[in-house]
């Protein structure tokens, strides 16, 4: 058993590259029922400093691993009570690596339903078939093939024995592991996939006009092109089909099988082997191909929308700004929420200044009233409908007034959806669902990660093709990442909310619901500590996640940094070689003390690893540090744009919006995000746009070109 395990391991570490010592820690740690998260923070020594994307990936390469060798037991077992196992056949079972290879040698065994073949075999034409299979140098077929006639059985005529044994060779040779391999690997090399148009009318928008005649190599296809003629078919706009080197592959299954080239069978038996191919081997090769270029470009999009999402996740929040969050609308108004510095609501209301012109002068003193009592500093317009207009409204004011306020655009992609929501009702029973969405739009600019997380990462408008992919495996992916943004962040536990507090490593719904329970019953949390008395959190779920909450202003100076409580004791011990205390945390004397440290020597001392004391050193100097703060922050704005003051070559700051295959969208103030196309990105060549930009990034960009008919802007990020 430790042979075998040890097995997996090797091959995890060969294929992820990750050292064996490292996989085999990572696996330990998983199994002892740590989080990915805590693995990652504070178990640096044990993994190798590996982060969180490589210790998913041996857990899901690991996870896959086992199944494998499950399903390997399960295939030898079937073929033993079958007695059909051979010492080789184990051994080749043993031998795979993957579950296609591991299915294609069960494939021979497997219980079919009722095939042609086994209709045959029913017949008695199994010992005819073998016959025509050890191509037989002389006899006489038509002789040999009268023996089997039989009236009862149904075999009236020399044509159906000949057929019947036929069929029964096709299903033996279609079922060869060996062939199956080749003719995979060949058709992925050599073959292509084509669509065509089905059904023109259902393409009202000619979404999917490139693909009505088209066709690329297998080997070429990029993942966006595969899940675009994926949801054509779906639509029953397209077909779609593989084009196999046909003459290539029946020749080498030829070479296969007709070992003797003078056999009295040799005609009979290339019918047979075009049959294999065309009838039974080719429809479920073209089945597989497919369905692993479509896992290969799922993959591809869930990365894509991952990268994205983090990004997003990561978006510096506007501290201690007061916000007034608009949401945009023609005929209903605008919607009004005044948030101040902590995210409270302090005024709701609603204004119509696109419906006619008085309404707009009221609205205009409504708003500029506001703007004055509550000491504005930014205005948060949501880019849903009416959002251009809502700006230009903003904009006109904003000009009028002597105060110094700015505006931002905030994309409010999902945020009627958490309007909508539950857990929206529970927040604000007394609101319209709009009026919910203009309090969600300003605190989206205030703090992204604390709102984004009540909403469906899928709802957040940074995916490309989401809804075609596999929804477990996305659900999945982008919950990873959430997790992994929030406890990198780390999460302030006198004012998180449950929505937030649930992605912490450890916790679960149930269990972020009771600290908001105690919070509420008893007011401020003073020390990480009291956590302890949290029903459902237990010794094991304190561990995983106590070092990401955060205790501001409590009275243990230690609990508002990133040091987990279980590291307390070498802190102090390090604090009073250093001449310290806890209350001298980001003071300028300390950072100056821990800078000038040796950290070798000092580990040894307090026995324990370099990288973990490194940390503790980054969290003394900053004890407060928040990733976010190294991100360039949002892009304020004063003026508007329209799309007819664009002109080619004009120098622009856009923020970007989505990462998608072929390029970026950046948001450059005007009603349509422009796209800067991959080409366009860069002078030297661009692997993927995601190697050169991402969501949130400000960028500097140049109109390309402006189609004012459909509302399109191409923009360059290399200067002319």
């Amino acid at each position: 058993m430790i042979d075998k395990q040890n097995q997996i391991i090797q091959h995890i570490s060969t294929e992820l590259a990750i050292h064996f010592k490292q996989v085999t820690n990572v696996i330990k740690l998983l199994e002892e029922g740590n989080t990915v998260p805590f693995i990652a923070r504070y178990r640096k020594e044990q993994t190798g400093a590996l982060d969180e994307v490589q210790i998913r990936d041996i857990s899901e390469k690991w996870e896959y691993m086992q199944n494998l060798e499950n399903r390997k037991d399960e295939v030898i077992r079937l073929i033993e009570e079958q007695g059909k196992l051979t010492e080789q056949l184990a051994a080749d079972i043993h031998k795979s690596t993957k579950l296609q290879q591991v299915e294609d040698l069960y494939r021979p065994y497997k219980q079919k339903r009722r095939t042609k073949a086994t209709v045959a075999k029913e017949k008695g034409l199994e010992p005819f078939a073998e016959w025509i299979h050890q191509l037989p140098a002389q006899g006489d077929m038509i002789e040999k093939a009268k023996e089997f006639l039989n009236e009862e059985k149904e075999v009236k005529s020399v044509e159906e024995a000949i057929q019947g044994a036929k069929d029964i060779i096709a299903e033996h040779i279609s079922d060869q592991p060996k062939y199956r391999q080749w003719i995979r690997d060949i058709t992925f090399k050599k073959g292509s996939i084509s669509s065509v148009v089905k059904d023109e009318e259902k393409d009202e928008k000619n979404i999917y006009e490139m693909y009505y005649e088209y066709e690329e190599p297998i080997q070429k296809i990029v993942p966006h092109r595969v899940l675009a003629i994926n949801r054509g078919e779906k639509e029953d706009i397209l077909r779609i089909s593989i084009q196999a080197p046909i003459e290539q592959i029946v020749e080498y299954i030829q070479k296969q099988e007709l070992k003797i080239n003078h056999s009295i069978v040799h005609d009979v038996m290339v019918e047979a082997i075009e049959g294999a191919y065309k009838r039974l081997i080719q429809p479920s090769i073209e089945r597989e191909i497919r369905k692993e270029l479509s896992e290969k470009a799922e993959d591809r999009a869930i990365h894509i929308f991952s990268e994205n999402l983090k990004n997003l996740l990561l978006q510096p929040p506007l501290k201690g700004r007061m916000v007034l969050g608009v949401d945009p609308a023609f005929r209903t108004g605008c919607k009004l929420a005044v948030v101040d510095q902590t995210g409270k609501v302090l005024y709701i209301g609603v204004v119509y200044p696109h419906t006619s012109d008085s309404k707009k002068e009221q609205a205009k003193e409504a708003v500029t009233d506001l703007l004055k009592k509550y000491e504005m500093e930014i205005v948060a317009i949501g880019n849903g409908t009416a959002s251009r207009e809502t700006e230009q409204f903003i904009v006109d004011i904003l000009k009028e007034i002597d105060s110094e306020v700015s505006y931002i655009i905030v994309n409010e992609a999902g945020a009627s959806v958490y309007s909508a929501s539950d857990l929206a009702r529970e927040e604000f029973p007394d609101l319209q669902v709009e009026e919910r969405s203009a309090v969600s739009i300003a605190r989206r600019l205030q703090d992204p990660l604390a709102e984004l997380v009540k909403i469906d990462p899928k709802s957040v408008g940074v995916g490309q093709y989401q809804h075609d992919v596999s929804q477990k495996k996305l659900n999945e992916s982008l919950t990873f990442v959430v997790e992994t943004v929030v406890n990198q962040v780390g999460v302030n536990v006198n004012t998180a909310s449950s929505s937030l507090l649930q992605y912490v490593a450890g916790l679960s719904k149930a269990v972020a619901n009771n600290i908001v329970k105690k919070r509420e019953e008893l007011g401020r949390f003073s020390n990480r500590k009291q956590l302890k008395d949290i029903p459902r959190l237990g010794a094991k779920t304190y561990e995983q996640c106590i070092g990401f909450l955060r205790v501001n202003e409590g009275n243990q100076p230690l609990d508002r940094t990133s040091i987990h409580p279980e590291r307390y004791p070498e802190v102090n011990k390090l604090l009073d070689q250093l001449g310290a205390t806890v209350s001298d945390l980001g003071s300028e004397d300390l950072k100056n003390k821990v800078k000038s440290i040796n950290h070798k020597e000092v580990a040894d001392v307090l026995s324990i690893g370099e990288l973990t004391l490194k940390d503790i050193c980054d969290a003394l100097i900053r004890p407060e540090r928040d990733p976010r703060d190294d991100v360039a922050k949002p892009l304020l704005k004063k003026d508007v744009l329209k799309l007819e003051d664009l002109q080619q070559g004009m120098e622009l700051q856009g923020t970007v919006r989505n990462v998608v295959d072929f390029g970026a969208f950046v948001d450059i103030g005007v009603k349509q995000d422009g796209l800067v196309h991959i080409s366009k990105l860069s002078k030297s060549f661009v692997k993927h746009p995601l190697d050169i930009v991402a969501v949130g990034d400000v960028v500097t960009v140049w109109v390309d070109d402006v189609d004012f008919k459909k509302g399109r802007v191409a923009l360059t990020m290399v200067k002319s």
